[in-house]
C-alpha cells in the first residue's frame, strides 16, 4: 500500500480535491462468492469498515458467515469519485474501506462489529500498524440509528477490554455512511487475485465479549 507519514490531517472540505462525475467501474462479479457486486441485493443488509488497508480487511469479511458480498472503496471524505492516487495523498478526507453485504437471518451486524474490532488495533488514530495517513483511520460508518448503537456499545465493551490491557483510547470514529464511492476493480478482491499480496491487518489480541456485540 502507499506509504506516508505526512497525510495524517484531514482537510478542509474547500480544500479538498474537486474529483470528478464520472464513477469508477469495476467487475460485476464477486471473484471470490460469485455474486454481484453493485447489486441490487433484495433482503440484504449493509455495514461499512475502515481498519487500515482495505485488501486485508475485504478477505476478512469476504470469509465471514453470512456474508453474501463485499466490494472495497473509499468513504467518509470530500471528493466524489476520487482515485486512488488522490485518496493516497490526503486531499480527499475519504478512508479506505470495505463494504459488506450480509444477510440479516445468517449473521448480525453486531457479529460484524466483533470481527472489525478483533482484526485491528482501533487505538491508532490516522495509521494502522506502518500505514500512515487518513485513509487507515478506524472507522465504522453505519446506516441507521439501530447500528450506530450497536457500534457505540460494542465500542465502550471493547474500551474496557483494551483498557486493561494496557491499550490507549479507541479512536474509532463512528459516523453516518454516507457516499460510498467504488476501488478500481484491480483493488476488489485484490488478496484473491494476488494470494502473496500485502494484508496489513493487525489485531490487539484482545478478544471482545459477546452481549454488547450480539445485539443486532
Amino acid at each position: 500500500m502507499f506509504f506516508n507519514s505526512t497525510k495524517t490531517r484531514m482537510p478542509q472540505p474547500d480544500a479538498a480535491l474537486p474529483g470528478r462525475e464520472q464513477a469508477i467501474a469495476v467487475a460485476p462479479v464477486h471473484a471470490v462468492l460469485g455474486t454481484s457486486t453493485t447489486g441490487p441485493w433484495p433482503g440484504m443488509e449493509l455495514a461499512v469498515f475502515g481498519l487500515g488497508c482495505f485488501w486485508g480487511a475485504e478477505r476478512a469479511f469476504w470469509q465471514a458467515e453470512g456474508v453474501i458480498s463485499t466490494q472495497v472503496g473509499y468513504a467518509a471524505g470530500f471528493t466524489k469519485n476520487p482515485t486512488y492516487q488522490e485518496v493516497c495523498s490526503g486531499g480527499t478526507g475519504h478512508n479506505e474501506v470495505v463494504r459488506v453485504v450480509f444477510d440479516p437471518t445468517k449473521t448480525s451486524f453486531g457479529a460484524l462489529v466483533k470481527l472489525f474490532f478483533e482484526s485491528h488495533d482501533p487505538t491508532q488514530g490516522m495509521r494502522q500498524g506502518n500505514d500512515s495517513g487518513t485513509q487507515y483511520r478506524s472507522g465504522i460508518y453505519v446506516h441507521s440509528e439501530a447500528q450506530r448503537g450497536v457500534a457505540e456499545a460494542a465500542k465502550a465493551a471493547m474500551q474496557v477490554g483494551l483498557s486493561a490491557a494496557g491499550f490507549g483510547g479507541i479512536t474509532t470514529e463512528v459516523v453516518e455512511a454516507g457516499v460510498f464511492y467504488f476501488a478500481e476493480d484491480y483493488h476488489q478482491q485484490y488478496l484473491h487475485k494476488n494470494p502473496g499480496g500485502y494484508c496489513g491487518l493487525g489485531g490487539t489480541g484482545v478478544k471482545c465479549g459477546t452481549s454488547a456485540f450480539d445485539a443486532g
